[in-house]
């Protein structure tokens, strides 16, 4: 008899069960509805749930509760009035809502955090072959960085309790503007899948001044990292024009945006615990602060320091002397590459502070970028802007092709401008400006091509009309 009633309990339970609403809206896989509104949980926010299965949502419980008190119905004489009303079975009209008129759930994907580890860091031959890709030329500054960088991580992941204690490997480049030092970094970054943040030293203060605290710079890669501390504390931070933090000279007044600066930043390079507000860039009450350890975390500075090159061929020509055998004051006046024979000293000289350079222990340059090394860069990166406006006019059912005379040309204007690489898009914009305007007006249009005689604004493209060559844009200026 037990065992009957207990196998009957049982059949009982499993069918009194389902039939519960409150378990059926759990199983089914259904948004909860309100009652009221009829709109589905995605729609109108969190639901109150009520007993018999009821679902308000939190609008129309709101406007119920509003009616309530504005209105001057005394509702005990309606009670009263009306004898004969009886209580409604508002879960079986909560039922009667059909499952066509009601919004399926969104399966919920389990995130599944990756563990980063040295497995996803490649080796040095790797970075640097990776960064051929996307970056021309600058051939040592990309074997320095690879080499580098997976030195870094190597320390990051080596086993604690060790006797030897490998020391950061903060970088310090130097390059005239334009020659790639950002675009180095970002893709660096982005090839090894972590997070990083970019800043400009210029706006940094010494704390209690007007502008941003040493410690925003770490703010900004919490929230390249979403907020993650620990994904962070393995991230790269890249400060650049740092040479607008040098220690300034004949001042008397306090210097609260340059060797201040570099004083604050001692503590950030070496590694210690930072304070940080999450989701702003300056601490007040009502923003809360998290810890983050810049032990980890690579710091890679960059700058184009203007009056180097002079500081440079000053030392240089100090053995300079009268004589046959003696060098001539003007020997390196001409050198392209004078940046490469910097030193500590000449970067002290600039207005460095020891302690800031001591905690960049990797310096190098960056070449000066020379008319082949443009026409490389036009062409050849896998995002080049010549592959660009290439894609834009397929989307048209055009071709566009460039002959190299006029590669040539863009790139000597490009060299006129002293601007670098960020020359050639506004060269292009200039002279591609007419055909991306005329070429939509004519469907016919099938090649064009972009002659020196055009980019010096001397003649005009070369268009082919399906076969026939004509042509079309430009002219004599």
């Amino acid at each position: 008899m037990s065992e009957d009633r207990e196998k009957n309990g049982d059949e009982g339970t499993s069918k009194t069960t389902p039939e519960s609403p409150e378990n059926s809206e759990k199983d089914d896989g259904y948004e909860k509805v309100c009652f009221m509104c009829r709109r589905p949980e995605s729609k109108a926010g969190k639901m109150i749930s009520l007993p018999g299965g009821i679902n308000i949502c939190t609008e129309c419980m709101q406007k119920s509760f509003d009616t309530m008190n504005n209105s001057n119905m005394n509702y005990s004489d309606m009670l009263n009035n009306m004898p004969n009303i009886s209580m409604v079975d508002l879960s079986s009209l909560q039922n009667q809502v059909p499952k066509r008129q009601r919004v399926k759930k969104k399966e919920e994907k389990p995130e599944t955090k990756k563990e980063f580890s040295m497995k996803d860091i490649p080796p040095p031959h790797i970075i640097k072959s990776r960064l051929d890709e996307y970056v021309i030329g600058q051939e040592h500054a990309k074997k320095v960085m690879a080499v580098a960088v997976y030195n870094h991580y190597k320390r990051v992941f080596a086993p604690s309790g060790d006797d030897v204690e490998i020391q950061k490997s903060n970088m310090l480049m130097i390059g005239p503007t334009g020659s790639g030092k950002t675009y180095l970094v970002q893709t660096l970054a982005r090839l090894l899948d972590v997070p990083l943040a970019i800043t400009d030293a210029t706006s940094l203060t010494e704390a209690g001044y007007i502008g941003d605290d040493i410690e925003s710079v770490v703010s900004k890669l919490l929230a390249a990292a979403d907020n993650d501390v620990e994904r962070a504390e393995h991230g790269i931070i890249f400060i650049d024009e740092i040479d607008k933090i040098a220690k300034k000279k004949n001042t008397n007044q306090r210097d609260v945006s340059g060797e201040a600066v570099q004083q604050g930043m001692l503590k950030l390079l070496e590694g210690s615990d930072i304070e940080v507000p999450v989701g702003a860039n300056s601490k007040n009450a009502m923003v809360p602060l998290t810890t983050v350890n810049t032990k980890n975390i690579l710091f890679i500075c960059g700058g184009a320091f203007p009056d180097l090159p002079d500081i440079i061929k000053e030392r240089l020509n100090r053995q300079a002397s009268i004589g046959f055998q003696a060098d001539l004051r003007d020997k390196y006046d001409q050198d392209k590459d004078i940046l490469s024979k910097v030193t500590l000293e000449d970067l002290r000289v600039f207005g460095m502070v020891p302690e800031f350079l001591g905690r960049l222990p990797i310096v190098f340059t960056l070449q000066p970028l020379t008319e082949d090394m443009l026409v490389q860069i036009l062409r050849e990166p896998k995002n080049a802007i010549l592959k660009q406006y290439k894609r834009l006019l397929e989307l048209d059912e055009v071709k566009l092709e460039f002959e190299d005379d006029a590669l040539r040309a863009i790139a000597r204007k490009a060299l006129e401008k002293d601007t670098g690489a960020r020359a050639l898009r506004a060269i292009i914009e200039d002279f591609m400006l007419d055909i991306m305007y005329e070429i939509p007006k004519d469907d016919s249009i099938g090649e064009v091509l972009i002659t020196r005689e055009y980019v010096e604004h001397t003649g005009g493209p070369k268009i082919l009309l399906r076969g026939q060559e004509i042509p079309l844009l430009g002219g004599e200026n």
